[in-house]
Order: structure tokens, then C-alpha cells, then sequence
């Protein structure tokens, strides 16, 4: 276990053991720009990441949700960013993307948005399906408000997504 300590700076001579990464370690955030580049940027980065904590057989399922929704991120928010979490528990990674769109609170207006930023979200859906994952969306939790979308990508679907999603033929 890591040694912890209170004192800033730590006092000379404490040795601090750095965590290698694995699955269980894998929890990051990162805020882009709600620009065309940034799904690139999220896909690389993301790649990276799984990289990192071993979790290569993911990652063509993980590198899609990220790129699907950092898209409709970029493209429903109203403002000049977007945020973006990637965590790893309980066997499953999550992903989750966070972008400025209020809720509407008229119905009709809502349910019209919801219509539209589903339909966005259409190749996420189908990911998530073959994976056996979930996904949603809704109103974001954070003091701010706006949009919180998610997808839950459990390993074992999505270690099998290529070979189940294709078709050959």
C-alpha cells in the first residue's frame, strides 16, 4: 500500500511507491473543447488509456462510445467545452460525457431534443447492444446543469464486440 502523508512538501526521506495501472486504478477526466477535433482527440486518448491499464481488449468498443458521444457532446453543448470521464469498476468500463444543453422544461420542446440527440446516438446504441452494456441520458447532476450521457461497457461484451458485431457475408 502507498505510503500517504500530510505535510506539504513530504518531509525528506519519505519514500512514496507509485501505483502501477490496471483495470481497477483506470479513473480519468478531461475536459476538451467542444470543437470538431475533440472526438479525435477523445478517441486517441482513450486508447491511450486503456492501453495503459492493460484493457486493450476493449478498446475498439470503448474508442466508439467515446467518439459517439464526445460528438453529440460537441454538438449539443453551449459552451465552449465538454467534459469526459472514463472509469473502470465492477468488471465494466464507464464512460461518461458531460455537455452544457439545459433541459428543456417545456415537454414538447424536451421530448423534441431527446428525439434528436437520441437519433445522434444511434451507432452508441448499437455498441452498447452488442456489448450488452447500458446507456442513457439525462439531466446532469452537477451544479451547473446541462447533459449527462453514459455508457456502461461490461469487459466480456466488449471484448467480444468485433467478432459478434460483424457480419460477414
Amino acid at each position: 500500500m502507498p505510503e500517504t502523508f500530510t505535510t506539504c512538501p513530504p518531509t525528506p526521506g519519505t519514500v512514496l511507491h507509485p501505483i502501477p495501472p490496471t483495470p481497477e486504478t483506470l479513473a480519468y477526466s478531461l475536459t476538451l473543447p467542444a470543437a470538431p477535433q475533440s472526438p479525435s482527440i477523445a478517441r486517441a486518448v482513450t486508447r491511450t488509456i486503456l492501453r495503459a491499464h492493460g484493457l486493450e481488449d476493449v478498446a475498439e468498443a470503448a474508442v466508439q462510445a467515446v467518439s459517439e458521444l464526445a460528438a453529440c457532446a460537441c454538438r449539443f453543448t453551449t459552451a465552449a467545452e465538454v467534459y469526459v470521464s472514463l472509469r473502470y469498476r465492477e468488471d465494466a468500463l464507464r464512460v461518461i460525457l458531460y455537455d452544457a444543453h439545459p433541459r428543456h422544461t417545456n415537454p414538447r420542446l424536451s421530448a423534441a431534443c431527446d428525439a434528436r440527440r437520441r437519433a445522434s446516438l444511434r451507432l452508441l446504441a448499437c455498441v452498447v447492444r452488442t456489448c450488452d452494456g447500458d446507456w442513457g441520458f439525462g439531466e446532469a447532476r452537477e451544479p451547473t446543469g446541462g447533459t449527462r450521457m453514459w455508457a456502461v461497457l461490461p469487459r466480456q461484451g466488449a471484448r467480444t464486440y468485433l467478432s459478434e458485431g460483424r457480419t460477414d457475408g
